[in-house]
């Protein structure tokens, strides 16, 4: 909130537009991985066993959510099935968890069968070797031998013999993994102690909510992780005040399945009414009838309000008003008006809504039925009638009695809830799938479940890592509760994701160590290049923070160098208060870079790094609201000096990009201790017809800095406003 070298971008291959490798790209990928030497065979020391029954599935596509990758793998032989889409080159495959010598497979088909197919096996999931051939399949029960290793297996079908997709009742595996990678993590087990369970007969709910609020409210910096989870069913005359670090959840697939007749509330009393420091918390699937039918969430950037359904008004300012400089809003229905009010900015996404209040300086909407018709600069309101691409934060409900974790489905042109009008479409995991991390857990242990093929659920805790997390695996879910935080030590980086498809990554902080590391995430190697547009990596309601909590030190926060990643709703900040920040103390130069073609970034909040906030080299990206702060704590105009150039953008889009497109991006200034300080820009941009920003705005916070121009050389200056925090708008550029 109100030092280091610049680095090139990495090289990478570009991928022109027209010639995006689809499906049959894959296949082509996968038969030429077939090129490859086949493992020999090896002599087992156990009978083969059935391998894959129950094994965590994937595949390229569904005839629907009834024909799920996993039911050919649960054993039911003739009850489920997978199908996939109508047309051919379509694939189904099983992680095994460990590599596994292969005996046989049986492929038990339903009607609809495959006329040519391959098994395939990999240790890595993304090379994949053909083990074996069919040419000719005449549908019914296919047993086929297979030979050498594998811990990834997939039918990769070719052709099909009906109008319909490919659809197996079960797929079965057969081998043995005996002597082949020692003992493996179990997955599932219990929450631990920070994750608070409840059930409408629960007594003492209200105490328990009362206790931690009491620990967290002011605890912006401590160590304390909280998740209240509550089961499917209602709950009368609860006030659920949510402190920092602290989500509150429905364990309902449906935000109806779980009723708090009361509220969740985000008040300021503790900072005096000022609600701009109100960060990272969150409240999630659930319907709330508030007391007195408005619901107050006076947050700021890092709290996320998804899959609500608030059977009233919602309230965005703290009791009397004060400053507030939010928040983001997802997946919900507000049946009543969103009071506005004093927030400076509020991005709300896929959504419906009874109306909307005032506009400050920047309120952004995409997909949101019931938002304000665009009227940017007067009020400011930027409204897309859609948004591009999405698909919607994993989040663990109750299946019955078993926990499962649900991975919504990609939407296009997305616009309301997934669930209003029936039941959400998407994919259910077993959390017996998952290694549920808890506090002491080592990255090398990490590790090893992510390479049994297991998912992440990281419980409310802090986690130092000494190494990297490698996330290898497509598909891969890292979901954390309760704000879990992730360190790094020794200068490391915290996170890299393989140039895999699929990856999601949602609902944890990474806090940066006192030994500077060169990145903190990263989502692809440099030089990545594969299409992911089908089934992209996602990144929501993840934070970084360098410096606050104690000394922290990057050059680089977030790098993406995967083509078609999605970014929904991060803050990247560099800490202007806190312990372990200054100038020099938590030095970090540059916020997000991204390298990728084809990135989509839905509610973007990156402040207060020494030089570049954002940089986008990639193609064809796109920002749907960005919210900006330049460092408070320059010392000197020479600090920021960027060669003949007054400052760094706040955005900068490098001059090799040919098409790139934004709304609604607004970067204030409040250099306090040197306010004679001057920026020649908010965003710096290359001036080609496919480069385009809509609904931009700079604004001097009471005259300590200013800003000479919006963009590049245009937009009319901040120095007429004086000290009176009035924004420089722009419509458009160019």
């Amino acid at each position: 909130m109100p030092v280091g070298i610049p680095l090139a971008p990495p090289p990478r291959r570009r991928r022109s537009f027209p010639g995006r490798r689809g499906i049959a790209g894959a296949v082509a990928a996968a038969l030429a991985g077939s090129l490859l030497a086949l493992v020999p065979a090896t002599t087992a020391h156990a009978a083969p066993t059935l391998l894959s029954q129950g094994r965590t599935a994937t595949a390229s596509s569904t005839e629907g959510p009834a024909f799920a990758a996993s039911a050919a793998f649960d054993g039911n032989l003739t009850g489920t099935r997978w199908a996939s889409s109508w047309q051919d080159a379509q694939w189904l495959q099983v992680d095994l968890g460990k590599s596994a010598t292969l005996s046989h497979a049986v492929l038990t088909w339903e009607g609809a069968y495959g006329k040519s197919y391959q098994i395939q096996s990999s240790e890595n999931g993304t090379d994949w070797r053909t083990v074996t051939s069919v040419g000719a399949g005449d549908g019914g029960t296919d047993e086929v031998a297979l030979s050498g290793t594998g811990r990834y297996i997939r039918m990769n079908g070719l052709t099909r013999a009906t109008g319909y997709g490919f659809s197996l009742w079960e797929f079965q595996v057969y081998g043995s993994t005996e002597g082949g990678g020692g003992p493996t993590l179990p997955g599932g087990g219990d929450l631990g102690p920070n994750v608070h369970v409840f059930d409408p007969s629960t007594p003492g709910i209200q105490a328990k909510l009362d206790q931690v609020f009491q620990q967290q409210e002011s605890a912006q910096f401590g160590s304390g992780r909280h998740a209240f989870l509550f089961k499917p069913g209602t709950y009368n005359n609860l006030n659920a005040q949510i402190g920092f670090y602290t989500q509150i959840a429905g364990l309902g697939l449906r935000p109806g399945d779980t009723t708090i007749n009361g509220d969740v509330t985000v008040d300021a009393g503790w900072f005096n009414g000022n609600a701009t420091q109100n960060f990272w918390r969150g409240a999630e699937g659930l319907t709330l009838n508030p007391v007195n039918g408005t619901n107050r969430w006076a947050v700021s950037q890092a709290a996320s309000f998804r899959r609500m359904h608030v059977k009233g008004g919602l309230n965005l300012a703290p009791n009397g008003y004060g400053w507030a400089s939010g928040g983001y809003i997802a997946d919900s229905v507000i049946d009543g008006q969103v009071g506005n009010y004093s927030q400076q900015q509020w991005y709300t996404r896929d959504s419906s809504i009874g109306g909307w209040s005032n506009s400050v300086w920047n309120q952004t909407f995409s997909g949101v039925q019931g938002a304000p018709a665009n009227a940017f600069p007067e009020p400011r309101y930027t409204t897309l009638d859609t948004t591009p691409i999405s698909r919607e934060k994993p989040y663990l409900y109750l299946d019955g009695n078993e926990y499962k974790v649900f991975a919504p489905a990609k939407r296009t042109n997305a616009r309301g809830t997934t669930w209003a009008g029936g039941t959400p479409q998407g994919e259910s995991i077993p959390l017996s799938q998952f290694y549920v991390v808890k506090p002491g857990a080592t990255a090398a242990t990490i590790n090893q479940a992510l390479a049994q093929g297991l998912h992440l659920l990281f419980t409310p805790g802090v986690y130092h890592v000494d190494r990297a997390i490698e996330v290898n695996r497509a598909n891969t879910i890292v979901l954390g509760l309760g704000l879990a935080t992730i360190i790094p030590d020794n200068g490391v980086t915290a996170m890299k994701v393989a140039d895999v498809d699929g990856v999601r990554l949602a609902g944890f902080l990474i806090d940066a160590g006192p030994v500077n590391s060169p990145t903190l995430l990263e989502i692809g190697p440099q030089g990545a290049g594969a299409d992911h547009a089908a089934n992209p990596t996602t990144v929501q309601d993840v934070y970084i923070r360098i410096g606050g909590a104690h000394v922290g030190k990057a050059t680089t926060s977030m790098v993406v160098n995967s083509d078609d990643t999605i970014i929904d709703h991060t803050w990247v900040w560099r800490a202007d208060h806190g312990e372990g920040w200054g100038w020099e103390t938590n030095r970090a130069d540059y916020g997000v870079r991204v390298n990728g073609d084809d990135v989509l970034a839905t509610g973007l909040f990156v402040e207060h790094f020494n030089k570049y906030d954002v940089e986008w080299y990639g193609e064809r990206g796109r920002t749907i609201f960005y919210q900006n702060e330049k460092a408070y704590d320059a010392p000197n105009q020479a600090a920021i000096q960027n060669g003949s150039t007054k400052g760094y953008a706040a955005y900068r889009v490098d001059d090799s990009v040919n098409t790139h497109e934004a709304w609604g991006l607004g970067s204030y200034c409040n250099y306090n201790v040197d306010p004679t300080i001057v920026q020649d820009h908010g965003f710096k941009a290359p001036v080609k017809p496919g480069v385009k920003f809509h609904s931009l705005l700079v604004v001097s916070l009471g005259g300590m800095g200013h800003y000479n121009h919006v963009i590049n050389s245009t937009g009319a200056s901040t120095i007429p406003a004086g000290t009176s925090t009035v924004p420089s708008t722009l419509v458009s550029f160019p």
